[in-house]
């Protein structure tokens, strides 16, 4: 089961369609379009395609797979007193003195460029259950980083 925001559930659904609306119909006529052109034992457009295909059907099954044990938290039973997932957590480098700011989510919402780290990352897993005013040092990939939460609010 994966706890999840209701935009990353509504995400992975919308996802799910546009792969099954879109994507199948074209990965199908990409392959009708190569079995077209003659002999299959030396058609390497037609192997591309169906391994195209292949990899298609293996995200789409994930993806339902994901959906299925999707858990949708209810954000109004969240508090922010301490660091968990769908906290954004505001917080200060100790080391470099640079503030971050991060948002806590599912494995499937990670999106590093949106702020938003997976509950699964060393950082994460670092912060949860912490407090405004603590401080905290993770073992990341590069080493050891010094981090004091400065405030914690939930978002919805």
């Amino acid at each position: 089961m994966a706890y999840m925001s209701q935009e990353g559930y509504d995400n992975m659904v919308a996802e799910l369609k546009r792969l099954e609306s879109i994507e199948r119909p074209k990965a199908s006529a990409a392959i009708a379009e190569a079995r077209d052109k003659g002999d299959l034992s030396e058609n390497s457009e037609y192997d591309a395609a169906k391994e195209a295909q292949a990899h298609l059907e293996d995200k789409i099954n994930k993806l339902k797979l994901a959906i299925s044990e999707a858990k949708i938290i209810d954000v109004s039973r969240l508090s922010s007193d301490i660091v968990q997932i769908l906290s954004k957590v505001e917080m200060t480098n100790l080391t470099t003195n640079t503030k971050m700011t991060y948002v806590i989510v599912s494995e499937n919402e990670a999106n590093l460029r949106e702020g938003k780290i997976s509950i699964k990352t060393p950082i994460a897993q670092g912060l949860l259950g912490k407090k405004v005013g603590d401080e905290v040092e993770i073992k990341i990939p590069r080493g050891t980083i010094k981090l004091r939460i400065d405030s914690i609010s939930i978002v919805g």
